[in-house]
């Protein structure tokens, strides 16, 4: 059993997108999705990198055409459980530097909403890419999910007090950019690290969000927020999330890509 393994078996990730500071970044991400599918009439969507299915699940059991590909075991079992068989969905287990089971320009939609969390060289990150890429039909949208570097500085080295530690075991670049293997599980990112990614493949960005902006840094605070002070959160929240000058602060982004 390999980190990633361990650590998806271990850990509740559905329980995170449940929780009222999850559903911020599960919530916007969807707003997202939403956008770019209605104009289609039958939309062909794949997820790489599925995880519990919060979205594929989502999105299969209002109708939608899904393909779910995940690469942990466990992660499958617990979207499987949540399907009765009327869902138009398939699920198999699968890796997103891989998808050469699907011909190129097969989905209107391409997700992958976790899989860069856990790919630690460029050559990786251009391969997950390149692959999603290449399996969407021609002007259809690819979005891109990312970990970003500046929350788990501030959170976890400085307000965690984790600060010798990571030093010691030269986890931070002069530049104070995280520097991950896959012990680490999550690899962490700048906002130039993914428009450096996007200049190699033949895509043009159409927008960058942050998913959960501030949120996360207020978790507590969020969670015990009565339904009428959420729902405000949510709206300032929509309407910062575009923020350019905001984006590198947010622990999640979404980068939402059309093919050229």
């Amino acid at each position: 059993m390999n980190y990633l393994e361990e650590f998806y078996n271990a850990y509740d990730e559905e329980g995170r997108l449940l929780s009222r500071h999850g559903r911020v970044e599960y919530l916007t991400t969807m707003k997202y999705i939403e956008k770019y599918l209605k104009d289609l009439s039958d939309p062909s969507i794949i997820e790489v990198g599925a995880g519990t299915g919060r979205y594929s699940v989502t999105l299969a059991k209002r109708g939608l055409r899904v393909t779910a590909v995940e690469l942990i075991e466990h992660n499958l079992k617990i979207l499987r459980s949540k399907l009765d068989g009327t869902e138009s969905i398939t699920t198999m287990q699968g890796n997103a530097l891989d998808l050469s089971h699907f011909p190129d320009d097969s989905f209107d939609l391409t997700m992958l909403l976790g899989p860069m969390y856990h790919l630690y060289t460029k050559e990786e990150k251009l391969k997950a890419l390149s692959e999603a890429v290449r399996v969407t039909k021609s002007g259809g949208h690819i979005l891109v999910a990312y970990c970003m570097n500046e929350p788990t500085v501030i959170q976890y080295v400085f307000w965690m007090s984790h600060l010798r530690e990571v030093t010691e075991l030269n986890m931070l670049t002069p530049e104070w950019h995280c520097i991950s293997e896959p012990k680490e599980v999550f690899e962490l990112v700048r906002t130039e690290d993914i428009a450096e990614l996007d200049e190699e493949i033949p895509v043009k960005r159409i927008k960058l969000v942050a998913t959960d902006g501030a949120t996360n840094y207020n978790r507590e605070f969020i969670d015990t927020m009565d339904d009428e002070t959420f729902s405000k959160w949510l709206d300032y929240h929509f309407a910062i999330c575009e923020r350019q000058d905001l984006i590198g602060a947010s622990h999640h982004t979404l980068d939402i890509l059309q093919k050229n």
